[in-house]
């Protein structure tokens, strides 16, 4: 999977239990998951949504005594080269870069703030369809990703630097701060804001639903908490922060049909 350079190009889920978060995201989103079986003695399956579209990695986390959570990917031209940035901007390797035959080169990185990312360059030509960007997205699809910061303006200095980025484009949240639009290139991407009272910093990503009020009912019965939400954003959808029932936040945006 190869996409332009500072475009997402693959989520994953560091899962304490995962069976368990599974079941939970296959009812959540009516995601497929099943075993990748590329790679020898590791318990890695493949998240795709309902019509096949690959989306993301689920795994145990690697870390026993860490978190569950979300990461994604970043695609890149040179992975040796983004590292070298990476450090050079205030950011640190977290893991060495390393070739997975028939998937690409990739390392994980961390942001001057201490965000963790991965970079990659993927093997095959065909790109991911994991993000998509509206008006092409479907339900499962990542479309959103949000990196909540106690300093935008270094957060955004840093991945321009890295990835190329840029931000022309804000909207204000009044008292709160601004809500700053992200591209990579001509597409937007996501966004950074500022740490709102009882948040906290670090990157929140967004699957597209078809109704978010179906969405929030299976969520709770399955033990995930709403944060905040629904609330309205442009183009006629509804937006939701919530927490699966090990406490990693995931979001998910789509119309109210109810």
């Amino acid at each position: 999977m190869r996409n332009p350079h500072g475009t997402p190009i693959w989520y994953e889920y560091h899962a304490i239990d995962a069976d368990r978060a599974q079941a939970f995201y296959e009812r959540l989103f009516g995601w497929q998951i099943a075993p990748s079986g590329d790679v020898e003695g590791m318990d890695y399956r493949i998240v795709s949504t309902a019509d096949g579209e690959g989306v993301a990695g689920l795994m145990r986390r690697p870390d026993p005594s860490g978190r569950a959570g979300w990461l994604f990917y970043i695609g890149v031209d040179d992975v040796d080269a983004a590292i070298a940035a990476a450090q050079a901007a205030g950011g640190a390797l977290l893991m060495p870069a390393v070739d997975m035959e028939g998937v690409g080169r990739m390392a994980l990185l961390a942001d001057a703030e201490g965000q963790p990312f991965y970079v990659m360059r993927g093997a095959m030509d065909q790109p991911s369809r994991a993000f998509a960007a509206p008006p092409e997205t479907r339900p499962g699809q990542m479309v959103w990703n949000e990196l909540t910061t106690a300093d935008q303006d270094g957060a955004l200095a840093f991945y321009a630097r890295l990835l190329g980025w840029s931000q022309e484009r804000s909207m204000s949240m009044g008292p709160l701060g601004e809500y700053r639009f992200v591209d990579a290139g001509s597409t937007c991407i996501g966004a950074t804001m500022p740490v709102l009272p009882k948040g906290a910093p670090g990157w929140l990503f967004y699957a597209e639903v078809a109704d978010v009020d179906a969405a929030i009912e299976r969520l709770t019965a399955m033990g995930g908490t709403v944060l905040q939400g629904p609330d309205p954003i442009p183009s006629e959808a509804f937006s939701v922060v919530a927490a699966d029932p090990d406490g990693a936040r995931i979001g998910f945006v789509g119309p109210r049909r109810t």
